[in-house]
């Protein structure tokens, strides 16, 4: 938090507008349609609210599959669920780490055969990278089916100088504490159709009818943003670019460091890709480093360090293994060597010199018990 965010607070609270909607609501949203490049943006209550609506805006029924990807936060798949649809999980590639559009492509053409086209294709942008929208758009559009980009983890993302967000019908953002700007706690749903950004509204409001008292003709839902979190947004959002800019600064800073260790790997970027670097995220080779993810993870944590594995792919998860999921390889290898490493914009050198020397101290470790231990595997 800054100075601006509590400026834009206090101009709030003053104003004595605290509840759902206020001019900081409507202000926030036009400034954030222009950052993502959209011609309408609706703030909400989370992310999971945006990709809920989504799904709404494309009346997508009970018992029609939605494809999204397999290695993302549970909450993309739960907002498949919300509306009673089934979620079909599709593996990443190993160049981007996000959604395979090949097997995407596949799947598409066998479900096309037999006349059950999914209801729309969720695709997830993790750790603050784009997906390969330059084939997946593609692909979608050459068999009718929509996109929703999760871009929850990507704003201040692009990909062929096109931000993220902007590559769907539909594009859905987080604000949660974790997030590279944060309300504390909501989302932002946007989108081109004008209709579709009314109707969204109308949903978040409980589907209030215009009426002197309260009438109700479909079902909605309590997903608006209230004044105080969007002038918090409003602040945050003039510090995108530095955020987004620190984050890179934190990973060069790491790859730096690390990726002289044999078997460390940091998640790729490909040309044109222009990751915010939410998380630095890198992978293991246990045999070439002397040490796994995990003994990596547990020597941070015993030194108040948090770290953590990547998204635990969805078609491991115990609530979704009855769900259909096309490969499935990539997603899982990622997971188990994958790490997470401290990444906030507000980390000090101290703190990243912290967790770098742990990293090398347990390589150097490892170094000298190979020597002593020949024989080990």
């Amino acid at each position: 938090m800054g100075a601006r965010e509590r400026e834009l607070l206090l101009d709030a609270f003053d104003s004595n507008w605290i509840a759902p909607l206020g001019p900081h609501v409507d202000a926030f949203e036009q400034e954030f349609a222009g950052v993502v490049g959209r011609k309408h943006a609706v703030a909400v209550a989370s992310g999971t609210a945006a990709l809920h609506l989504s799904l709404r805006l494309l009346d997508v029924q009970p018992e029609q599959e939605v494809f999204t990807s397999t290695m993302t936060f549970v909450a993309t798949a739960n907002s498949i669920r919300y509306a009673n649809a089934k979620p079909v999980f599709i593996d990443s590639e190993e160049s981007t780490w996000n959604m395979d559009p090949m097997l995407l492509a596949e799947e598409l053409d066998r479900c096309s055969q037999v006349g059950k086209l999914p209801a729309a294709v969720m695709v997830v942008d993790v750790n603050g990278q784009c997906a390969n929208y330059a084939m997946i758009s593609e692909i979608c559009e050459s068999f009718g089916v929509p996109i929703i980009e999760d871009a929850a983890e990507s704003l201040g993302a692009k990909l062929s100088g096109k931000p993220a967000g902007s590559f769907g019908q539909l594009g859905c953002f987080s604000f949660n504490g974790n997030k590279i700007i944060t309300t504390s706690g909501g989302g932002m749903l946007v989108t081109d159709d004008e209709s579709w950004a009314k109707q969204a509204r109308y949903l978040a409001t409980q589907a209030r009818d215009p009426a002197p008292h309260y009438e109700h003709t479909v079902m909605g839902y309590n997903y608006r943003m209230s004044n105080l979190l969007a002038a918090i947004g409003r602040g945050q959002l003039q510090v995108l670019e530095d955020r987004v800019n620190r984050r890179r600064e934190i990973f060069q800073v790491y790859q730096r460091h690390l990726s002289n260790l044999p078997g460390i790997c940091f998640m790729p970027e490909p040309d044109g890709f222009h990751s915010t670097r939410w998380l630095t995220a890198m992978t293991i080779d246990p045999n070439a480093l002397g040490c796994d993810r995990e003994q990596i993870r547990l020597a941070l944590e015993a030194e108040n360090i948090e770290a953590r594995p990547v998204w635990k792919p969805m078609h491991l998860q115990p609530a979704y293994r009855d769900c259909r999921h096309v490969g499935g390889e990539v997603a899982e290898r990622l997971f188990r060597d994958g790490l997470c490493l401290p990444s906030g914009s507000s980390m000090s050198e101290a703190d990243q010199s912290r967790v770098i020397n742990v990293i090398s101290q347990l390589r150097r470790t490892a170094s000298v018990e190979a020597l002593t231990c020949p024989t080990r595997v």
